[in-house]
């Protein structure tokens, strides 16, 4: 199959042909549809996050079950599904009290005496975050999809694989925002977007949009951002305060910056809380004032959304095809796997929300 190979920090990605490996009793096959272009992978690139190589990027797809282990009962050929990187075990503390998103993963990879899922001449190729979706095809665990409807289009299903179910996951979920409440997100990409729509979603009274860019507060006023704050204008920690007599109850960092994470605690009222969704590269420390704790302000992290994902992401779905969640206003072009380099450059440039690659059927 074709895959998008990286090798080596901020050196272009080579598509090349990499060798699947047969499914084990509890893993799936599936033939990528759609994935989606995420800053996340574009961390790993940048050397910000470690990550074995070569390895085959990408967290965030759709497809199709083309064949399956001796011991699915899950899913069978023929099924659409959607990727998840929050892959569990079922059987982990975790698991076991509610949190499967932050799973031991206790049995979903293979073992170091067996062949890997990927390899090429002989070689292993890394898996990254259990998927790999810059590739024809996956390999992966059985607990690592959840099927769709299939009027659900596929390229709109990849979204919710990692962006919609990490923003909109992060309100619901980790925050739990209460309706009536005022919300503040900073950065307006896919992650971000996907926060907006869930403040809407659950009600919140007002929903201030950060960015420095206006197309993407223009977006994100289509998401149903309320206010504007154009960062590039001023401290933005002053505007929301301005704009609201105080400050927000909450507030979602969507981008994975030391600043903006700071940012995100200090725009809070009495008694607020900041989430903290972005990849804030690693060795980064976040200062924060003290005595603000002192005002009973949180600062808490969410992990893809807090996510129980098959029971998540097929409401997210039905969300979409209700007409409740915009998907096709968050894809700013849809790409092929030979324009993976060109996309990650479109998004280091931040002119782009999400794209999609689009494989061949």
């Amino acid at each position: 199959m074709k895959a998008a190979v990286f090798r080596d920090v901020h050196q272009p990605l080579t598509i090349e042909d990499v060798q699947l490996s047969a499914p084990g009793p509890h893993e799936i096959v599936v033939r990528t549809a759609a994935a989606g272009v995420c800053h996340s992978d574009v961390h790993f690139y940048e050397g910000l996050y470690p990550t074995p190589t070569p390895v085959v990027l990408g967290h965030e797809s759709a497809g199709i079950v083309e064949e399956v282990g001796s011991e699915v009962r899950y899913v069978k050929p023929g099924d659409h599904v959607i990727t998840c990187l929050s892959v569990f075990c079922g059987h982990c503390d975790y698991c076991t009290t509610g949190r499967p998103h932050l799973c031991d993963r206790e049995g979903t990879r293979r073992e170091a005496d067996q062949a890997p899922r990927l390899s090429q001449n002989g070689e292993v190729v890394h898996q990254f975050a259990d998927l790999s979706s810059y590739a024809e095809q996956l390999l992966v665990h059985e607990h690592a999809v959840v099927k769709v409807r299939e009027d659900m289009p596929l390229d709109k299903a990849a979204l919710i694989g990692c962006g919609v179910t990490t923003g909109v996951g992060a309100v619901i979920n980790t925050a739990k925002v209460p309706p009536g409440s005022t919300v503040a997100v900073i950065g307006c990409g896919g992650v971000g977007l996907s926060a907006v729509q869930g403040a809407a979603i659950a009600g919140a009274g007002r929903i201030i949009a950060v960015d420095t860019i206006a197309s993407k507060l223009e977006l994100a006023q289509v998401c149903g951002a309320t206010d504007l704050i154009n960062a590039a204008d001023g401290d933005p920690v002053k505007q929301v305060k301005d704009m609201t007599g105080g400050g927000v109850e909450y507030s979602f960092e969507a981008i994975g910056l030391k600043q903006t994470a700071e940012q995100s605690f200090y725009m809070l009222a009495k008694g607020g809380t900041a989430t903290v969704i972005g990849m804030i590269p690693v060795g980064t420390k976040i200062e924060l004032n003290g005595p603000d704790f002192l005002r009973e302000k949180k600062i808490q992290g969410s992990s893809m959304g807090s996510n129980r994902f098959r029971v998540d992401m097929p409401r997210y779905v039905d969300m979409y095809l209700n007409g409740k969640l915009k998907l096709d206003e968050m894809i700013s072009r849809h790409i092929k796997l030979e324009d993976i380099n060109d996309g990650f450059e479109a998004l280091l440039k931040g002119d782009v929300a999400r794209q999609v690659i689009q494989f061949d059927s």
